[in-house]
């Protein structure tokens, strides 16, 4: 026996007198042989998901992780990317499907209108991807609390590669997925899909506390945040 079969052989023992599932379930194995996993979390309260107070916290998470933010309304997501991308100094040329220098790439499922001149992701090498200045996706949902956007490879956020290669992440994120706590956020979220946890730039330090921004993910990240539609008269 490996110490690998080892370990999973004591575990399973150790789950099996607690009356648990090797996934740690209380409720036994389902008919296929998994575990179910109850993920009925405990909700953290809080502000109603998409309202105002809920929305200036997610800001001011962000912007204390060096996150740019811009507000729009709905409808002006394309006028607010391109803002975006100007103040990162960022922006192909119109109407120009070059790939690198200044190139904007996006997700296959990324609305056309939002960025008409981004090059749509197919598959390209991470090489390719180093070559591309900036990336534009959506999110799946975003956790106030913690400041941390949630994507989940969705077609209008694309894989997981195209987000942390280029140097700038222009991130747009509507008002109803905006929600308190990191258990409201997991409710949202589908667990079989593959999940990213954005919390600001990606900035590391090293052993003389410097702090360092682009090592592991894009230097800069600006999130469009979009209002909530205004109710009916």
């Amino acid at each position: 026996m490996s110490a690998r079969d080892e370990v999973l052989a004591r575990i399973r023992a150790a789950n099996a007198n607690a009356g648990l599932g090797l996934g740690g379930a209380v409720d036994g194995p389902r008919a296929d042989g998994d575990v179910a996993i109850p993920r009925d979390y405990r909700g953290g309260g809080g502000p109603a998901p998409g309202s105002p107070p809920l929305l200036d916290l997610l800001r001011r998470r962000l912007i204390d992780y060096r996150a740019s933010v811009v507000d729009a309304a709905p409808g002006d997501e394309p006028a607010a990317i391109r803002a975006a991308l100007a103040a990162a100094s960022v922006g192909p040329t119109p109407g120009s499907a070059e790939r690198g220098g200044g190139a904007v790439l996006v997700p296959p499922g990324l609305p056309a209108s939002w960025c008409p001149a981004g090059v749509v992701d197919d598959g390209f090498t991470a090489v390719e991807l180093d070559g591309f200045a900036a990336v534009v996706t959506a999110c799946a949902a975003a956790c106030a609390l913690t400041g941390t956007i949630a994507l989940d490879g969705s077609p209008d956020q694309g894989r997981r590669a195209i987000t942390l290669v280029p140097d700038v992440h222009v991130c747009v994120v509507r008002a109803d997925q905006v929600v308190h706590g990191v258990p409201d956020l997991l409710a949202r979220l589908d667990p079989t899909r593959p999940i990213t946890l954005i919390s600001g730039p990606s900035a590391t330090s090293d052993i003389e506390f410097e702090r360092v921004e682009g090592v592991h993910g894009p230097r800069t990240l600006t999130v469009i945040l979009v209002a909530a539609p205004p109710a009916p008269a």
